[in-house]
């Protein structure tokens, strides 16, 4: 029998251990209503198969989830908890909170399968957890302001910046963002050094490993100054939300926007369609950089005090199946990481970013403010909206992030 349980954020301490009864999964999650709706499918498939096996799921907001999930994990663990990659799981995996699955991934292929998230699931050689969704980030950019600039799509970032010039000749801004809330800019950043410094050069530098004041991160820097120093930049983007900027994208008074997939639907909110909206993966700065891509990936973990690990295990296996996350990810209007798994034909976004990710060689990153820890995100945020502000000021920028990196890191 399946018991699926909606919870609020205060009943969580009490649920109560004695609950659980041979051949049942405990399940912590926060899902929204429609890929809750999912799983509750994907468990009664799962359960169908698996007739010894109750997945109880209990589930709960988001927000009240992110605050109690270090409570419930140390006291009346669940089996299987939601959770995200990278160093989003660093911390519960260094304090022993979140178990080593890595003979599911053997005993299922999962390296081969799942290997697009391979390294952003990996901690010491060690995988401890299956991701099962995530989006790309890249370029969305206006077709019709391509056109009016007489402007082709660049394979390169010096033909990206090449173009700019045909832009702004057509008084349109080359790249919009809205930094109010300071995180669109991360976007800008995390794709500039990836494509310069490469994957486990952007990890070390988010896990403080690395100075602000190397010379590989001014690197970065300077190749976003081609962009921000002739003034290619919207320039009032400090006081716009994201979605203001995404208004300019639709209006064509900027031609490009360095997003997240969940933007498409704002845009064709605003009137775009197929026809007029493109997308295409952040260019090549340096050949020799493996392409890494910007992809949040939401993920499922066995807890440390799981009591009934096997079927848990079982399950964990059958959530990084192609059917599971194909159901799943149809729900979400997201990516399955499966790369035997579909996703909608009718969808060019969709389908570009499963391909994009699916044949990702150099690593997922999971977006600054997730890959470093909050205070340093925060800081660092506030530095690349001031850099693209005041370029001038870049020395006391990094000197800034480098004396907060020797500080939140000791």
């Amino acid at each position: 029998m399946r018991s699926i349980l909606a919870l609020s954020t205060s009943a969580i301490a009490v649920v109560a251990a004695s609950t659980a009864v041979a051949g049942t999964v405990k399940y912590y999650a926060d899902y929204d209503p429609a890929p809750l709706a999912a799983m509750e499918e994907i468990i009664a498939d799962f359960e169908a198969l698996n007739p010894e096996i109750d997945i109880e799921l209990q589930n709960f907001d988001h927000e009240g989830y992110k605050t109690s999930i270090r409570n419930f994990l140390s006291a009346d663990a669940p089996d299987l908890a939601n959770w995200y990659a990278g160093n989003r799981m660093a911390p519960f995996v260094n304090s022993g909170q979140f178990a080593d699955i890595s003979d599911v991934w053997e005993a299922n292929g999962l390296k081969d399968l799942l290997a697009s998230a391979l390294p952003s699931m990996t901690i010491d050689g060690k995988q401890w957890g299956v991701p099962y969704t995530y989006y790309q980030w890249g370029i969305y950019y206006n077709k019709d302001a391509y056109a009016k600039a007489g402007a082709q799509v660049p394979e390169t970032y010096d033909d990206f910046v090449a173009n700019c010039a045909l832009f702004e000749a057509a008084e349109i801004d080359c790249l919009t963002t809205g930094t109010k809330a300071l995180w669109p800019g991360a976007g800008i950043f995390d794709y500039m050094n990836l494509r310069t410094n490469g994957y486990e050069f952007h990890m070390d530098l988010a896990n403080g490993k690395v100075a602000w004041t190397d010379d590989r991160v001014r690197a970065t820097f300077a190749e976003w100054a081609k962009l921000v120093e002739p003034g290619y930049i919207t320039d009032n983007h400090a006081a716009l939300d994201w979605q203001d900027a995404a208004a300019q994208l639709v209006q064509g008074t900027a031609a490009h926007y360095v997003m997240g997939n969940f933007a498409v639907a704002v845009f064709k909110e605003g009137g775009m369609t197929n026809e007029t909206l493109g997308f295409m993966p952040f260019p090549t700065i340096n050949p020799d950089v493996p392409r890494a891509e910007e992809a949040p990936t939401d993920t499922i973990h066995l807890t440390a005090g799981a009591t009934n690990v096997e079927d848990a295990k079982a399950f964990l296996a059958y959530m990084a199946g192609a059917d599971a996350q194909t159901k799943m990810n149809a729900a979400m209007g997201q990516l399955p990481i499966n790369k035997d798994a579909t996703v909608a034909a009718d969808d060019p976004f969709i389908s570009a970013g499963f391909e994009l990710l699916s044949t990702t060689p150099g690593g997922i990153a999971q977006f600054f403010d997730r890959d470093a820890p909050a205070e340093m995100a925060k800081i660092g945020m506030e530095g690349f909206q001031q850099f693209m502000v005041q370029p001038d000021q870049l020395d006391a920028i990094l000197e800034r992030l480098e004396k907060a990196r020797q500080r939140i890191y000791e």
